[in-house]
């Protein structure tokens, strides 16, 4: 048995709407925003009393999709290390391709994003950079070069 397709990358946040604001500033759309919880999902996430509202965002060509979820209960807890670095162990970065790298990086900043390093160059081919998102989810930018 084979897997059918990647389904979404889930990120915690805790600020829904600003988290929102950001990818739609990335170009991504939201698909719909509800309240969660019950026994189900308390078993799903080996929790209790899960309470949390989701909000799932996808690219505009429909195949990659986001779901942005805010614990109500209990409540989020932080990472250890806060700010964890590029070569931290785990989920570290998701990656968009991006026509115009600069504008997307200044809509972003609008959003609280902020440049981990800067723009760079890669083998003629891709100016790449990353950007620190909601949840201090590291967002790289590939912009393919002609």
């Amino acid at each position: 048995m084979t897997i059918h397709r990647m389904e979404h990358v889930g990120i915690v946040v805790d600020d829904l709407d600003a988290a929102i604001a950001f990818f739609s500033a990335l170009g991504m759309q939201l698909e719909g925003r509800t309240p969660v919880e019950g026994g189900w999902m308390d078993q799903v996430a080996g929790l209790y009393d899960v309470q949390v509202e989701v909000a799932m965002v996808r690219t505009p060509d429909g195949n990659g999709r986001l779901e942005l979820t805010r614990f109500l209960a209990p409540e989020a807890i932080s990472p250890d290390p806060p700010l964890a670095p590029a070569n931290a162990l785990g989920l570290r970065r998701i990656m968009f391709a991006v026509d115009d790298i600069e504008d997307t990086v200044t809509r972003l900043r609008a959003h609280g994003g902020e440049l981990v390093g800067e723009v760079a160059l890669f083998e003629n081919s891709y100016r790449l950079c990353y950007v620190r998102g909601p949840a201090d989810v590291i967002v790289a930018l590939a912009e393919p070069l002609p």
